[in-house]
């Protein structure tokens, strides 16, 4: 609580009375507000999972901007127009944090974001640049990303940040090599994750990281952890795969904590009440709800779907909601 002292006197114990409480209210809504994420689609899903494994006292409001997305094959500027009114969105709806869970995103409006809003705003591509220095024993790093992520030139800035600021193996030079693979995301937004034709693919588009014997490869899009298995395959297992869902959910946490805004945890912890069916999360799609209903099944397991529910038409006036189905029939 902060007392209020008299213009131009000396603090006046008397007046205690004249507390003024509006900060610590304004202060504990705000612990109280959700974590908002948004994605073009459903790849983000992997970073609302992190959050809510490492940070299961919050509630996470995420949007897949399905009606745009996905952003990787679109021009920055026009991504950055969509992305910018996403983000509005969940800034008048109270978020207390904005993540921003797409690489193509965060290269297109990382810095107007920051510059916009009066949270803290939380972005994946240096998380993962990080990581990627972290584990490296080489200094040769490669990048998959979507044409437009690739194309900014964003993570080979954020390496170079990293670097100057002394991350990454001591007396090793930090090779960093960017792979557009603008067909991945297609396939995971489809489902397909396995199987001989994606296997073709990623060999193709990993060839130029083998020919440079990289030890490690930045998955730069939050799709392509889904791809692990088929790209763990095609590089071998003597190369790490960096994502940077785990790590931006770290980041989330650091920022919570600096900003005293994490959400009270109850004495009786954070467990499930089943005769409550009020969603603690939302995820909501601007675009057609099925596809992105069915596949975030995928992303983020059945086992939490009680605590779901999903809408669309987000920021277009109606975000009709139900929960997702769980059990058997909706596996």
């Amino acid at each position: 609580m902060r007392t209020v002292i008299p213009a131009g006197g000396d603090r006046d114990d008397s007046r205690d009375d004249f507390r003024d409480d509006s900060q610590d209210d304004l202060r504990d809504d705000r612990r109280s507000g959700p974590i908002g994420v948004f994605d073009s689609g459903v790849g983000g899903l992997t970073v609302a999972r992190a959050i809510i494994d490492q940070l299961p006292a919050e509630r996470v409001r995420y949007v897949g901007d399905t009606a745009n997305g996905p952003y990787g094959p679109l021009p920055l500027d026009e991504v950055r127009r969509h992305a910018l009114a996403v983000a509005d969105r969940l800034v008048a709806d109270g978020v207390k944090i904005l993540v921003i869970a797409c690489n193509t995103a965060s290269a297109a409006m990382l810095d107007d974001a920051r510059r916009r809003y009066d949270i803290p705003v939380v972005e994946v591509i240096h998380p993962a640049a990080r990581r990627a220095l972290a584990v490296t024993r080489t200094g040769r790093v490669g990048v998959l990303g979507t044409s437009a992520t690739v194309d900014s030139g964003a993570y080979p800035a954020a390496f170079g940040e990293l670097v100057a600021a002394g991350a990454g193996p001591p007396e090793v030079p930090v090779d960093v090599r960017p792979v557009a693979c603008p067909s991945f995301v297609d396939f995971v937004e489809r489902g397909i994750t396995s199987g001989r034709q994606v296997v073709g693919l990623a060999q193709a588009y990993l060839a130029p990281l083998q020919h440079r014997d990289v030890d490690t490869v930045v998955l730069g899009c939050t799709h392509y952890p889904m791809l692990t298995g088929v790209l763990q395959l095609v590089m071998g297992d003597q190369v790490t795969l960096v994502s940077s869902a785990e790590e931006t959910a770290k980041d989330v946490y650091r920022l919570l904590t600096e900003a005293d805004l994490l959400a009270p945890v109850p004495p009786g912890g954070v467990a499930e009440d089943p005769a409550d069916d009020t969603p603690r999360h939302e995820f909501l799609a601007t675009g057609d709800r099925e596809p992105f209903l069915r596949l975030g099944r995928r992303f983020l397991g059945p086992e939490i779907g009680p605590a779901l529910s999903v809408g669309i038409g987000y920021g277009l006036g109606t975000t009709p909601v139900r929960p997702l189905p769980t059990g058997p029939s909706a596996r």
